[in-house]
């Protein structure tokens, strides 16, 4: 009992995971979230930077206990984990102190819950961190994943498969929305407890999630993967096809393709695969069992396409607290705003850049309009940076940053747009392996957006629309400036040289008039 009168595993008059973490509007922007999740495997605590729709991870970093490693044997948890976990969570205390994050949102998954000394675990991090531990049941740790992946993935549709060490979790999302959602016991540490080999740990995996399939009546859709393990065999899929881009979120695979790979790990020696991927020796000694399970997956649930998340139940737990009206902005859109508000030198110009430019764009579908809004608020990001580098921070800085709401060809799309903001031509750069994840098309049309975003800088004294306007005549293959008074004076050498590579990008003729004075 504390002096405030409760115990350690009641809960009290805050929401069911602590004190809502977003309570006040007006700091909503500026406060610093910590979360942290004590799972079978492993123990992190992430930290967010702001409350927003689309949020940074200021401060991460996971331990991995094994807090569950034969729980289905013994029914308590490891002792070794425990003691780990225990040495972790003292840790992550000191460090939320140090930050001024008071309370931290600490939620605990399967190992916790079904281990008999569950109880007792959460009075001893209590006793000895002052950490309340929120022991959520397998239907909420299906809920929070998939809200995670929302929080990520807006329009995503279809099934969220979580694998933890003791459970995995199934749950259908459609419309921003979790429906129907199921938890089985098919971690890789319980798989490590079914007797009689391999047969019978499929003839297992089968019956299981069988069942599990009837509850959520998936038939044929796509599935996100999310968890450690889950990543591991995503990262091995990448090594095997000699991926160019290494980043997981929106990684996606065809089944067959998965499938090739999960033979491809089974045949190769996984001390070699670990040393060429960095993978942790106690994450890569599950693989092989998760990789049973997932050929069963995609055996029993058939699905048209698997996609990685690196969102789960962390950020659902943000996504959970989140007002309808943040959780309807669009995640890349908000996280190219809060870069443009803290990194550019004039916040505020990328969108007035945006309507100058909008009538070279007339013909672009809505998704690649939507990349040149983010490239424009992206534009002038990374000014700090060398001259000579500049082109290749943008680059890095769209295909490599932590963004949700935005695929691969997306992300190179983008950086590609940005590189061409820098620089007129991309021959010879270090990025070129990436460009192929575009068709001639895209990487056209980037580079136009491109060579759009370096000429209308140079109106960047105020609003581009005060210094004139560009038109695009398609059938004459005409590009159009007219300049008012003000924009023929900023109309110098650098300016028309800038206008013209614009003009070749596109293939078009220039025509520059001049507009009366009022």
């Amino acid at each position: 009992m504390t002096a405030d009168g409760h115990t350690p595993a009641q809960d009290d008059d805050w929401e069911p995971f602590g004190r809502p973490l977003f309570e006040d509007p007006s700091t909503r922007a500026l406060s610093r979230v910590g979360v942290v999740d004590v799972g079978s495997n492993s123990v992190r605590m992430v930290v967010f930077d702001g409350a927003a729709r689309s949020p940074a991870y200021f401060y991460n970093e996971k331990i991995m206990c094994g807090l569950g490693k034969g729980l289905a044997e013994t029914g308590r948890l490891n002792p070794e984990g425990r003691r780990r976990a225990l040495v972790a969570l003292k840790r992550f205390a000191l460090l939320a102190r140090g930050m001024g994050i008071d309370p931290l949102t600490v939620i605990a998954t399967a190992a916790t819950r079904e281990a008999s000394d569950g109880p007792g675990f959460q009075d001893e991090v209590f006793g000895e961190t002052g950490l309340r531990l929120h022991v959520i049941d397998g239907d909420e740790e299906a809920r929070l994943s998939a809200q995670g992946v929302l929080l990520g993935w807006p329009d995503a549709r279809g099934i969220v498969c979580d694998m933890g060490g003791n459970s995995m979790e199934l749950a259908r999302i459609s419309g921003g929305k979790v429906g129907r959602r199921v938890t089985t016991p098919l971690g890789p540490f319980r798989m490590q407890q079914v007797e009689g080999g391999p047969r019978r740990r499929l003839a297992h995996i089968d019956r299981i999630l069988r069942a599990a399939q009837g509850q959520i009546a998936s038939h044929g859709e796509r599935i996100y993967l999310v968890g450690g393990s889950w990543r591991v065999i995503a990262r091995l899929d990448m090594e095997r096809r000699n991926y160019p881009l290494t980043v997981l979120h929106e990684y996606r695979m065809t089944p067959q393709g998965l499938l090739d790979t999960l033979d491809w790990i089974a045949a190769s020696d996984l001390a070699m695969l670990r040393v060429r991927t960095g993978t942790s020796a106690e994450r890569m000694e599950l693989v092989p069992l998760a990789g049973e399970v997932l050929r069963e997956v995609i055996k029993v649930l058939k699905p048209t396409e698997i996609d990685v998340s690196a969102y789960g139940i962390r950020e659902g737990l943000l996504y959970e607290q989140m007002p309808e009206k943040l959780r309807a902005r669009d995640p890349l859109l908000e996280a190219a705003r809060m870069s443009e508000i803290t990194q550019a030198r004039m916040p505020g110009f990328g969108k007035k850049l945006y309507y100058f430019l909008e009538p070279l764009f007339k013909d672009w579908p809505k998704d690649r309009l939507r990349l040149a809004r983010a490239a424009c608020l992206l534009h002038d990001t990374t000014w700090r940076a060398h001259p000579d580098y500049r082109a290749e921070a943008c680059f890095d800085n769209a295909t490599r940053a932590n963004l949700g709401g935005l695929d691969h060809p997306g992300r190179v799309f983008l950086g590609l747009s940005l590189l061409h903001r820098y620089k007129n031509s991309r021959t010879g750069s270090r990025m070129e392996p990436l460009f192929r994840l575009l068709s001639d098309e895209e990487i056209a049309k980037a580079e136009v957006l491109g060579k759009a975003m370096r000429f209308g800088a140079m109106f960047s004294v105020g609003d581009p629309a005060n210094a004139g306007q560009l038109v695009w005549r398609p059938r004459k293959r005409v590009l159009e400036l007219s300049l008012t008074e003000e924009g023929a004076g900023l109309f110098g050498e650098v300016a028309q040289a800038r206008f013209a590579s614009l003009a070749l990008a596109m293939k078009a003729q220039t025509e520059v008039i001049l507009l009366p004075c009022p």
